[in-house]
C-alpha cells in the first residue's frame, strides 16, 4: 500500500509536531486523523500523532482578492492551485511503535525538522488502537480540544476495522472512558453523545 504523504515537519517538541503542506495537497488530511513520522534511534521508530489543527495562513494576493467587489472562478483556481498557500497542520503524539510493538506515551524524541508524515493505514491503526491507554494523553494535553479530538479520532479508528467490529469497538471504548472519567460526568456524556455507534 502507498504511503499518504501529509506533509513536512516545521517544528516539533516530545508532546507534539507542526507540519506545513501546500493548500492543494490538503486532500485526505483531517481533524482526528491518526498520522506517523519516522527516525532512527539505533532502531526504527515511527511517531504516532493526531491532527487536531489546521490552519489555512493568508498571503498578500488573498487580501486583495477578499476586497474585490467580484472574484471570477480562474482566479481562485489560479491562487488554490498555482500559488504557495501556506497550510500548517498541528499534530499531537500519543505514542510511537518500535519493530511493530505499540507504545501508548510520549516519544524518547521529537521528529526533526523536514521529515515526511504520512496518513497511518487502517493496519497501523487497527493494532495501535487496540489498547486505549493513549486516551489519558489526549484528554490531559490542553491545547488541543480533548473530547472532540478523541471523539474523532475513535471514529476514525473504528472505520479501520472490518465493520462487523466497528460498534463492538466503540462500546469498548466507551466503556474505557466511563472508568476515566468517572469523576466528571458532564465530560463524560459529552464524549459519549460524540462517539455513539
Amino acid at each position: 500500500m502507498e504511503e499518504k504523504l501529509v506533509g513536512r515537519v516545521l517544528r516539533a517538541s516530545t508532546v507534539g509536531y507542526a507540519c506545513g503542506t501546500r493548500s492543494h495537497e490538503l486532500d485526505t488530511p483531517s481533524f482526528g486523523a491518526f498520522v506517523q513520522t519516522r527516525f532512527n534511534n539505533g532502531v526504527n521508530v515511527e511517531v504516532i500523532g493526531l491532527i487536531y489543527a489546521i490552519h489555512i495562513d493568508d498571503d498578500p494576493l488573498v487580501r486583495q482578492l477578499i476586497m474585490a467587489n467580484q472574484v471570477n472562478t480562474p482566479t481562485l483556481r489560479d491562487q488554490r492551485e498555482n500559488r504557495m498557500v501556506p497550510v500548517e497542520i498541528s499534530v499531537v503524539n500519543i505514542g510511537y511503535r518500535i519493530n511493530g510493538e505499540s507504545f501508548h506515551n510520549l516519544p524518547p524524541r521529537p521528529p526533526m525538522s523536514l521529515d515526511p508524515v504520512y496518513l497511518c493505514d487502517a493496519d497501523c491503526i487497527y493494532d495501535f488502537t487496540r489498547k486505549f491507554d493513549f486516551f489519558r494523553l489526549v484528554l490531559n494535553t490542553s491545547e488541543v480540544p480533548a473530547e472532540e479530538l478523541l471523539a474523532a479520532a475513535l471514529k476514525h479508528a473504528a472505520h479501520a476495522r472490518p465493520v462487523r467490529e466497528q460498534r463492538e469497538f466503540l462500546i469498548q471504548a466507551g466503556r474505557r472512558l466511563a472508568q476515566l472519567l468517572s469523576y466528571d460526568l458532564p465530560r463524560l456524556n459529552h464524549l459519549l453523545r460524540l462517539i455513539k455507534p
